[in-house]
């Protein structure tokens, strides 16, 4: 490991709080939703767990610059890894994020420190040794943007009023997705399904060894180190007619469809909803697997109805329906965008769902402490610079060709990074360390 493991991170780019509120005040153009949420389960293993915390703030003792947090985390092979990354996930995220950026700033830099926060926990669960591993599928919600980062088969749906629903995740199953299994096994590792002798094969394709049906967690150590914590992430803005999440474990999943889980709990409050998709879950498959339900309404103020989504009508203005707009930066589209969101239309703002560091990470901000020293874009320890080693540095995956730009990664971050990649054997760095 690098001479800078030990340092401290120090804080940096210190601002006046006077002044970050002042600025955050001035970025509050439209008021805030109201949000409200509901929690059911059922459990029969007890390895789901649900993370709720309503009271974040970007710039502390600024109540105006409040966002929330709902995350479902989904364990296999006992519940270490789940309890351990709804424990230390959110703190992961929060310090890879620059200080003193004002609410647009932020919100743009959340999809790289998902990444780095999703990476940082899963080394750091590595060094504990426990061979369990879990889903991840972690919502932030902060005003009317959404921005959520998964790993694994636990999903999230957004539901607007009409009758569209949209998936927000990627479901990482090597059964369903052709890209996942060409990566996996590009990077060492076998794809196959369970042989009961004789030739015979059955079940869903796994990764071997280890028999994983997901080709990424968190956690997972006796797997490989190709089934990457590296998350999928989406972020989306609202107009101000609002949106229920659901957010679930596979429990859900397996017996609903996106769309079946969302109708089935339509015109419900967000607490009775959750309740009515477990319900509808167990009723169409029963109890076969821990079943977790996070219900979230995003309503407009002053708005005294229980859920933003209402039943839908029963012929509708298809122009009126949900859709997904890239985000534009050219004024006219801009401005198009502005009239479109009052009559309900999501604008998505970032989706990248690649499993290559370099390529998440980017060269587009190299974050530097107030000591002149560079930080670690994964685990956030000071750096000198002839210490980091650039995330583009020797990729033989990524399409950068620069090597010399950051951001950096400490020696340890850049032998996790080479394993994700294949450019290592899994489990050498793990057997170094029982030695």
């Amino acid at each position: 490991m690098a001479s800078g493991e030990g340092r401290r991170h120090h804080d940096r780019n210190f601002i006046p709080l006077a002044a970050l509120i002042s600025r955050e005040m001035k970025s509050e153009k439209m008021e805030k939703p109201t949000v409200r949420y509901g929690i059911a389960a059922q459990s029969r293993k007890g390895e789901d767990f649900y993370l709720v915390k309503t009271d974040c703030q970007r710039v502390n003792g600024n109540p105006s610059s409040t966002f929330s947090i709902f995350a479902i985390f989904d364990g296999h092979n006992g519940s270490a890894a789940a309890i351990y990354t709804k424990e230390n996930l959110l703190s992961h995220v929060l310090s890879a994020l620059p200080r003193g950026l004002g609410r647009e700033e932020w919100l743009q830099a959340l999809p790289r420190a998902l990444v780095s926060g999703f990476v940082k926990t899963d080394k750091e669960f590595q060094r504990k040794g426990e061979t369990s591993g879990t889903t991840a599928t972690f919502v932030i919600v902060d005003g009317w943007t959404v921005t959520v980062a998964s790993v694994g088969d636990s999903r999230c749906i957004l539901d607007t009023q009409g009758d569209d629903v949209s998936n927000l995740t990627v479901d990482h199953r090597l059964e369903e997705n052709v890209e996942e299994r060409e990566r996996v096994t590009a990077s060492g590792g076998e794809v196959g399904r369970l042989s009961t002798g004789g030739g015979t094969e059955i079940g869903p394709l796994r990764c071997w060894p280890g028999g994983l049906c997901l080709s990424r967690s968190i956690g997972d150590m006796d797997v490989g180190e190709f089934i990457v914590p590296i998350p999928y992430v989406k972020q989306v803005k609202l107009s101000n007619a609002g949106g229920r999440l659901v957010i679930a474990s596979d429990g859900i999943w397996d017996a609903l469809s996106s769309d079946l889980a969302a109708k089935s709990c339509r015109g419900l409050p967000a607490e009775l909803a959750a309740r009515q998709v477990v319900k509808e879950a167990l009723r169409s498959r029963g109890l076969k697997d821990d079943t977790t339900c996070v219900v979230v309404d995003i309503i407009p103020p002053n708005d005294n109805s229980t859920s933003p989504v209402s039943p839908p009508p029963k012929r509708q203005n298809k122009f009126i329906a949900c859709f997904f707009s890239k985000k534009s930066f050219d004024s006219a589209s801009s401005k198009l965008s502005k009239k479109l969101s009052s009559i309900n239309i999501v604008e998505e703002l970032f989706e990248e769902g690649s499993a290559m560091l370099a390529d998440r990470l980017g060269n587009e901000f190299t974050e530097q402490s107030t000591s002149g020293l560079f930080t670690c874009a994964v685990c956030q320890i000071d750096l000198a610079p002839s210490e980091g080693i650039s995330v583009h540095a020797g990729s033989i995956f990524s399409t950068s060709s620069k090597p010399w730009e950051g951001p950096f990664l400490c020696a340890d971050c850049r032998n996790k990074k080479d394993a994700m990649e294949g450019k290592r054997p899994s489990g050498d760095e793990h057997e170094s360390k029982s030695d």
